[in-house]
């Protein structure tokens, strides 16, 4: 699969006339959860020459190829990725931090990556995963069975927000790297649901777990009450300028 992922990013610089910055894994394999059968989600960030930019007309921004049962791939314009991080974007932050990648040009990713420390906004990120992991959690609760990795979302968003509310910083995009968070019990259950979740379908439904449920429920009301205490960024977008231009002028 990974070799048809880099024929696939090869296809789109082609077709699209673009050069790919970087390309990673951005799903549950990326996240430390995958299921025999779950598919390749690739996220990739791209540029184009410098006359596509000097043009008066808006244009298209991010790539998006159909997606079949196994490869869901879309990219995102660097102007658009660099507004978003601008932004504190979180699947933006996540994508930045894959240990799965399948792409990156020369320094790009170790500058972008020093930049996203200076646009982290604590509020942001943490009302982006707040408001994902009631979604989530609300999901779990309607039946006594629930899809494995709907747990599973709902405790990687929940944890994300814990580790923002605890630490301050940017939450990871694997979630055992956040265990450091959760008590040595909650990350012995987790791990054992991350073993039978390697083996399992992504249909597979399992029965609740009531110590994840309080856990759940306690997390997210603990993020909740702070939520709106926390502070915004501080990055200069002066400095964003800056990068956009060097990027496009060296695309």
């Amino acid at each position: 699969m990974e070799k048809l992922v880099k024929e696939k990013l090869v296809e789109i610089e082609s077709e699209y006339n673009t050069k790919i910055l970087y390309a990673c894994e951005s799903g549950s394999r990326a996240w430390g959860f995958p299921s025999p059968n779950s598919d390749y989600d690739v996220r990739f960030i791209y540029s184009h020459d410098l006359d596509w930019y000097l043009s008066l007309r808006d244009k298209k921004d991010t790539i998006d190829l159909p997606i079949n049962d196994d490869l869901d791939i879309g990219g995102w314009e660097i102007k658009k990725a660099l507004g978003l991080l601008w932004k504190s974007n979180p699947p933006l932050l996540e994508w930045l931090q894959s240990p799965i990648v399948y792409q990156s040009a020369s320094k790009f990713l170790n500058d972008i990556q020093r930049l996203c420390s200076e646009y982290f906004s604590p509020i942001a990120v943490m009302h982006h995963y707040l408001s994902m992991s009631k979604k989530y959690l609300e999901a779990c609760q309607q039946t006594d069975q629930v899809k494995l990795k709907k747990y599973f979302y709902a405790l990687r968003t929940a944890i994300a927000g814990k580790w923002v509310r605890e630490k301050g910083s940017i939450p990871h995009i694997e979630l055992p790297k956040m265990f450091g968070v959760v008590t040595e019990e909650i990350q012995i259950k987790i791990e054992e649901l991350i073993v039978i979740k390697s083996q399992q379908n992504e249909d597979y439904l399992h029965t609740r777990e009531p110590l994840i449920d309080e856990f759940l429920s306690e997390t997210i009301r603990q993020n909740e009450s702070i939520a709106n205490d926390l502070p915004s960024a501080k990055g200069d977008i002066e400095e964003l300028d800056k990068f956009y231009r060097k990027v496009v002028k060296n695309a």
